[in-house]
């Protein structure tokens, strides 16, 4: 399984990043299966340097803040106009309850069918496992203002666990239990942002990586572009026993 970060700037597009975007790739049948994790502000422009638009296999998106799904609207626009779309052609899209009307408001659209003609709209459930190609991908909730989801991917003996946004939480223990990559909200700095139930910080996705068991590497992702990601990585690495990585925007990682 291959990771791809197309975004990793939190909160909003940064001067270096898109805002979330994770292409994961794995092998099977004679090609390559692309499963997209969120699409936020600026990611479709990048994301076309990593693939055709045309081979994406399935959209999750964790949860519908902008920074994570308002480049929908742009994919909807090459699904729609370019040539030769068929009823084939529909990608599916996962998300929480109400993502198919939400996307279509957020493109301003008055027809009754919305998105429906590009994207096959299907509800993310809680803990339910869903198969695409290669990969299978569990949903789980996870603590934000809005209702929110970690993703759990598997494929070919490897896990991925991205947590979406997030605040420490009990559905991250299943997420991130014998993770091969835990790839982590760290949007918060400890000592600064004193709001609760929003976003982990450094030290808080170390410790629910640890507490939950068996994770192998963690990553933070989710770092605004007003933070110094040097900090929010002292305060992982000051509680995760081994190193800590940060998402780099356009790095590929083989899991």
């Amino acid at each position: 399984m291959r990771l791809t970060i197309v975004g990793c700037s939190g909160s909003l597009a940064g001067p270096s990043s898109p805002a979330s975007c994770y292409l994961v790739q794995a092998e099977h049948q004679g090609r390559t299966w692309n499963l997209v994790l969120d699409l936020g502000s600026g990611a479709l422009g990048a994301l076309q340097r990593h693939l055709d638009l045309r081979d994406i296999d399935a959209v999750v998106l964790s949860h519908l803040h902008a920074d994570h799904c308002l480049d929908l609207c742009g994919l909807y626009v090459a699904q729609k106009y370019r040539p030769s779309l068929t009823a084939a052609s529909r990608i599916p899209v996962y998300g929480p309850a109400g993502t198919g009307e939400r996307m279509a408001r957020a493109y301003d659209m008055t027809s009754p069918e919305g998105m429906d003609h590009e994207f096959d709209f299907k509800e993310l459930v809680d803990s339910q496992a869903v198969g695409i190609g290669p990969f299978t991908f569990t949903a789980h909730l996870v603590r934000h203002p809005a209702q929110a989801y970690g993703i759990r991917v598997q494929a070919h003996g490897d896990v991925l666990a991205y947590t979406g946004d997030t605040d420490t939480c009990d559905g991250l223990n299943i997420l991130f239990h014998d993770a091969t990559l835990a790839l982590a909200d760290s949007a918060f700095v400890d000592g600064r942002d004193v709001a609760q139930g929003i976003h982990l910080s450094g030290s808080r996705a170390a410790q629910a990586a640890v507490d939950a068991g068996g994770v192998r590497r963690l990553m933070l992702t989710h770092i605004p572009p007003w933070n110094d990601s040097a900090v929010c990585r002292a305060q992982a690495q000051a509680v995760w026993p081994g190193e800590v990585e940060v998402a780099q925007a356009d790095a590929v990682y083989e899991l």
